[in-house]
């Protein structure tokens, strides 16, 4: 079994999903866009709120072209975005809207139901004591929202399964209805399986004279 505290173990463990690699934890006292677009969360939640009517819209174009071909270029075109102004890990889960656009992956406790109870007086992490807690800044820019009291709203555990993925388009088929379309021709797909089933055990017992 490796040595977690061997220099060569540490070197090949795999990144949790809320670490940011090659990056180091913000200052507060640098500029960066991830503390800008939380000042500017209001404008943040307009373009966010277009840009998801706008996927929903698409959603037919999206069925015809296949969703599984959209998923690499549009998750590339979102982790470039959203990595520029948020700092985004691409957890696949994005719960941007409900925490003050201030991304909970950037926790380095992966927290993402409220801060630890180690915020330092100045609102500064526990972890890093240079970057502002990302969940003081969550609640400084759900204040500007019209939406702000989602911040409220408990989140699920992170589902590591699905980093990578694009939650564009996650959103856009839950809300456009396709996810409900689909699960629903699996049901009726799983029931008509049951029903011929059914009716040749049926047949066959009537075959054999009644016994089963």
């Amino acid at each position: 079994m490796p040595d977690p505290f061997n220099a060569s173990s540490r070197a090949m463990r795999t990144p949790a999903a809320f670490e940011a690699t090659g990056k180091p934890p913000r200052d507060a006292k640098k500029f960066a866009l991830r503390f800008w677009a939380i000042r500017h969360s209001a404008a943040m939640e307009r373009i966010y709120d277009g840009v998801e009517w706008t996927l929903v819209k698409l959603s037919p174009l999206f069925t015809a072209i296949g969703w599984e071909r959209l998923e690499k270029p549009v998750a590339k075109v979102e982790k470039l975005v959203k990595s520029s102004l948020f700092d985004c890990k691409m957890c696949g889960q994005c719960a941007l809207s409900s925490t003050g656009m201030s991304c909970p992956m950037n926790c380095p406790k992966g927290l993402r139901n409220g801060p630890c109870g180690g915020v330092r007086a100045n609102g500064n992490c526990e972890v890093y004591a240079d970057m502002p807690c990302v969940w003081v800044k969550a609640y400084e820019g759900s204040r500007n929202m019209a939406a702000g009291n989602a911040i409220e709203m408990p989140q699920g555990p992170v589902d590591h399964r699905l980093k990578g993925q694009s939650s564009w388009l996650s959103v856009a088929r839950e809300k456009s209805g396709y996810n409900a379309r689909i699960a629903a021709e699996k049901a009726a797909a799983a029931a008509a399986a049951k029903a011929k089933a059914a009716a040749a055990k049926s047949t066959a017992t009537a075959a054999g004279g009644g016994k089963p």
